[in-house]
């Protein structure tokens, strides 16, 4: 098994599979689980801002406990902060914290058919790794009524990180989820106006422009042989998945 803290057990099964609805709400309560650690965390936490002060301890939110019946993901989300969650995937995502970081996350495709994937900034938590544009949720996408808007959160963090807009896609297919062991990633698929190599420089552009982008640069993949370590595992899962549902 990798010991790799990031992404986990090279071994963890991963599921790809359609998303028709999805219903997720915040509820009071926290991570008590994490609570129990708070020494730990808090000296972890000061240790990598010593590294890099860009850190920033916000909040975030969770995934306490989920059911999926027929496509449909219902769950509950907890607060807490982003020390916590920094110090859960330092150590390895350790088991039995009641906890799962599910997330949104904007898969691109240019009009080409080319995957688009941005390189994690020095400054991030990240740094060097490739993803597509999004992240972990916060309070920021929680609707007055409570949900946690995933599908606002995507098109967020695609604004946010790229420049890329709603003017920019020609369709919205909708969520597939990638089950990755600690992790959901829910993959908005975005299919842009352009080709991808324009689209890349679209965005190189807009980074260009930016103080402090989070992405560094974009990575086109337009199969197997264009993937590399840095790329997340749940991304590869989900491109594979795509691949074998056009050659089908």
């Amino acid at each position: 098994m990798s010991a790799d803290p990031l992404w986990g057990n090279e071994t963890d099964g991963r599921r790809v599979v359609p998303v028709r609805g999805l219903d997720l709400v915040l509820e009071p309560g926290g991570w008590p689980e994490a609570e129990a650690f708070r020494s730990e965390i808090d000296a972890h936490f000061a240790q990598r801002r010593a590294v890099n002060p860009h850190l920033w301890n916000g909040a975030v939110l969770l995934l306490r406990d989920y059911e999926m019946d027929d496509g449909h993901l219902r769950g509950r989300f907890r607060q807490t902060d982003f020390a916590t969650f920094l110090w859960w995937r330092d150590r390895g995502w350790p088991q039995d914290m009641q906890a799962l970081n599910a997330f949104s996350l904007a898969a691109i495709e240019g009009a080409d058919g080319a995957f688009l994937m941005g390189v994690m900034g020095p400054h991030t938590a990240s740094a060097g790794c490739v993803y597509f544009p999004g992240g972990t949720p916060d309070l920021s996408n929680v609707t007055p009524a409570g949900q946690v808007d995933l599908e606002a959160s995507a098109w967020q963090e695609l604004r946010e990180e790229t420049g890329l807009g709603a003017a920019d896609v020609a369709q919205d297919l909708g969520f597939v989820a990638v089950f990755d062991g600690p992790r959901l990633a829910l993959m908005r698929r975005l299919v842009l106006r352009r080709p991808a190599a324009a689209a890349a420089a679209q965005v190189r552009d807009f980074l260009a422009r930016e103080a402090l982008p989070e992405l560094t640069d974009m990575m086109l993949v337009r199969g197997p042989g264009d993937f590399t370590p840095q790329m997340a595992p749940f991304a590869l899962a989900y491109m594979q998945a795509r691949w074998a549902a056009d050659r089908s």
